[in-house]
């Protein structure tokens, strides 16, 4: 059975072949932001693929909805069906992006 991890939290979970990368993430308890329940419509589900090669390739759905940001790894997590041992990263929360940032300027500051 392929094996994804996940990180940054470097969680690992086995699943069986033709699983979703959001399929494996709930199996393993990783929590992967999403609205559209798995219908590549928000397209908040975006994880870059660190190493290994285990993912089917792209949907056309998928290829679309990217517009071009598969060359650079990403894929969404609800479309991206598990073939192989893959890694991927979970993009930072960009709300929790925003606080830690001006949490750090803060203590840069001397608050």
């Amino acid at each position: 059975m392929p094996q994804i991890t996940f990180l940054p939290d470097n969680k690992k979970v086995q699943v069986a072949p033709g699983t979703t990368v959001l399929g494996a993430a709930a199996k393993a308890k990783v929590h992967i932001r999403t609205r559209c329940s798995g219908k590549a419509a928000c397209l908040m589900c975006k994880v870059r693929v660190t190493s290994g090669s285990g993912l089917a390739g792209l949907n056309t759905n998928e290829r679309l909805k990217l517009g071009g940001m598969d060359n650079e790894g990403y894929r969404l997590a609800c479309q991206a069906k598990i073939t192989g041992d893959v890694t991927v990263t979970i993009p930072e929360d960009p709300l929790k992006a925003a606080i830690r940032k001006q949490l750090e300027q803060q203590q840069e500051e001397g608050w």
